[in-house]
């Protein structure tokens, strides 16, 4: 499932939720810039998903259609699938590339992020018997299954094997602001969006974690 189609199945939902919410409150409900989430309204509404009515001057309210609700219910069920789908991907890779370190001895591993494929990274490691050492991310603070959240910037105190960089859309930016801060690119193991649903552990990053093993 693209990523403009997880947008849009959201648009649909947060508008059938409210039907008064304003582009700016969508936009930070998605977290994404205001004039995207502008452009996902116009698409939608040109597409007969939902309609844009003037109740004032400055003040417009957004209907969700029958047409919508029916792509609406398309969507989940696709999103259905395809969390299933990254659920076994991420689960099978992150596998195949912990063994190799589980039996080295290589367990201290931390997770950057804390979005989904964190909660997935995470489930992966309790089930090769590991409890991350850290949960990273831009900024410190909160609370992220149960540890505290780390600043990126504090990776250097921080005492790991690995750290897996946990995202679904752009892994590869992440991991090269981690070796622009100094995080050795060889204990980077990447979590990549493929074609179609499935999800896998880059060659390259196996590769690295069967040699360095």
């Amino acid at each position: 499932m693209k990523l403009e189609e997880r947008r849009e199945l959201a648009v649909l939902e947060a508008v059938e939720r409210d039907e008064q919410i304003t582009q700016r409150n969508l936009a930070s409900g998605l977290g994404i810039a205001l004039g995207l989430a502008n452009l996902y309204l116009k698409r939608l509404v040109r597409k007969g998903y939902i309609k844009c009515v003037n109740v004032r001057s400055n003040r417009l309210l957004y209907l969700i259609t029958p047409n919508g609700i029916v792509e609406k219910t398309r969507l989940t069920y696709e999103f259905i699938d395809y969390s299933l789908d990254l659920y076994r991907g991420v689960r099978q890779n992150l596998k195949t590339v912990l063994e190799p370190l589980v039996q080295s001895g290589l367990t201290s591993i931390a997770i950057y992020g804390t979005g989904e494929a964190s909660e997935l990274a995470y489930l992966s490691l309790r089930e090769q018997g590991i409890e991350p050492v850290a949960i990273v991310d831009v900024a410190a603070g909160g609370r992220f299954l149960g540890m505290s959240v780390q600043s990126v910037a504090d990776l250097s105190v921080t005492n790991y094997d690995r750290i897996i960089v946990a995202s679904l859309d752009n892994g590869e930016a992440i991991r090269d602001e981690l070796v622009r801060r100094g995080v050795d690119r060889d204990s980077i193991l990447l979590i990549l969006h493929k074609l179609g649903n499935s999800v896998s552990i880059s060659k390259e990053g196996r590769e690295r974690v069967q040699k360095n093993a």
